[in-house]
């Protein structure tokens, strides 16, 4: 593999990236190149499936012509000037009206690992991960990685009725250039791990399942001592065969902090992606600047420079700085996710939220770490003014549709009389997002960060993403069950 620094032909690779910007009649040209080692362990039906260890060395050049982009990606250094030339090349095909990207300051920094700007500080704890001492994944052997896999293998088949298992582990270590014709040239050290446990219980004809998401920005640590965890996910896939059906209806619902933490990435964040706003004429008519979705202990942000998350960066694929976004701010909508083009063409300002998922794809409006902040309810004071309710936990998955929204909750319990019930089988939540988000009337005082999950737009995914909330009450909620 090639080493960013090292030296190719007698020039470094920093200098005939530089080198080949040059003299084309392009309004902005930009360069990455990577360099990554990934691990991939799978787990299916309870037995292994794959194992494999891959390294991958690619790059792309993006040029901007009257308006229209030219992308081009590759494996190899040779011939990098013609490479910038196709690109440039594509461009001028595509360019139909001019605009200016919005402005930045050239960059030239080296981030061997992230630490957050000076500035960021806001004196909120967020405390995403537990304190331990760090592990490189990167410097874990493969034979204990799958030896910590083979232990949680065994605990979730070793319960009677969990009749398979799944296990989806993946680590990656790499390293990033970023170079462009204004003179910014950034070299960044992007690590991520991720790793799903689900459990597959099984009686005559019914099945039921139950899961444990985790990841971290690289650290080993963060998925090792699960076994109790990984234990209770077992007992819950079973017991859930013998669980009853909620009735379908409308309640007043509390959602735990990684479910509300979905919502708010999945049904609001998505809407806040400023490339989704531009070009769709009745979004952007919903999504008008200082519209009111809330209550004013309603506060949803998006923030990359918050450190050990797996969202964050120091810069974005575009070279600009990261920043903490508000989207809502006291229930009102303040801000949106904006690239260097996006902001351009809305008038607002970049807020360094452009991401690729590696070379092969360009920078796109992404989020980072998205979260709804702390207010000061505690969970017993929610659940002490709830008559019938439903509590509902975690997620296996969903869909959204501009403002509407529909998410299937990995756990759920009845509330009754102020107190947790009987545990039931899976519920569907759907609604309006913006009534949802209207219908909150109780934010708690317990911000957690989810680290297990990773964003899908445009044919990139997972991107690694962190997201997360207190528990939030929400009056007035669809609930798909079964009638009586």
């Amino acid at each position: 593999m090639i080493l960013l620094r090292a030296v190719q032909g007698g020039r470094s690779v920093r200098n005939q990236f530089t080198d080949a910007l040059k003299g084309h009649n392009a309004s902005y040209i930009e360069a990455h190149f990577e360099e990554s080692e990934a691990t991939h362990i799978i787990y299916r039906s309870g037995k292994l499936e794959e194992v494999n260890k891959t390294g991958t060395t690619g790059g792309n050049i993006r040029a901007l012509v009257r308006g229209g982009w030219g992308f081009v990606s590759f494996s190899h250094l040779d011939k990098l000037r013609d490479k910038v030339a196709l690109a440039v090349s594509e461009a001028r095909l595509a360019g139909r009206e001019e605009f200016e990207l919005s402005a930045m300051e050239p960059v030239v920094d080296t981030v061997t690992q992230f630490h957050p700007h000076p500035s960021v500080n806001s004196g909120q704890a967020l405390n995403p991960l537990p304190s331990r001492e760090r592990r490189n994944s990167a410097s874990v052997s493969l034979a204990i990685k799958k030896e910590l896999l083979d232990e949680y293998n065994d605990i979730m088949l070793s319960s009677p009725r969990i009749q398979s298992s799944r296990i989806d582990y993946h680590d990656v270590k790499r390293k990033v250039i970023f170079v462009n014709s204004e003179g910014s040239y950034i070299e960044q050290s992007k690590p991520d791990l991720s790793l799903r446990l689900t459990a597959i219980a099984r009686e005559n004809n019914e099945v039921q399942q139950a899961g444990l998401s985790s990841g971290s920005n690289g650290d080993f640590s963060a998925i090792e001592g699960l076994h109790d965890q990984v234990r209770e996910i077992a007992r819950r896939a079973a017991a859930l065969l013998s669980a009853p059906h909620v009735k379908g209806g409308e309640y007043t619902l509390i959602l735990d902090p990684i479910l509300a933490g979905v919502f708010a990435h999945e049904a609001f964040g998505h809407l806040s992606e400023s490339d989704f706003v531009y070009q769709n004429k009745q979004l952007h008519n919903i999504m008008a600047l200082g519209r009111r979705f809330g209550g004013k202990h309603l506060n949803i942000v998006d923030d990359a420079t918050i450190p050990d998350l797996r969202g964050s960066y120091k810069y974005d694929d575009e070279g600009m700085p990261a920043s903490k976004t508000y989207l809502i701010r006291e229930g009102i909508l303040v801000g949106r996710l904006h690239s260097r083009e996006t902001a351009t063409k809305m008038g607002e300002r970049p807020t360094g939220n452009a991401r690729a998922i590696n070379y092969l794809f360009p920078p796109i409006v992404r989020m980072t770490n998205t979260f709804i902040e702390p207010g000061s309810v505690s969970f017993e004071e929610m659940l002490s003014e709830i008559k019938e309710g439903v509590y509902v936990k975690d997620w296996y998955g969903g869909t959204t549709s501009l403002e509407m929204f529909t998410f299937s909750a990995g756990e759920a319990y009845m509330i009754r009389n102020g107190k947790l019930a009987e545990l039931l089988r899976p519920v569907v939540l759907s609604g309006n997002v913006f009534v949802t988000l209207g219908n909150i009337d109780a934010i708690g005082d317990d911000l957690k960060l989810n680290q297990g999950g990773g964003c899908g737009k445009a044919g990139q995914s997972p991107l690694p993403v962190s997201n997360g909330s207190p528990h939030i009450r929400i009056r007035h909620c669809l609930v798909g069950g079964q009638e009586k």
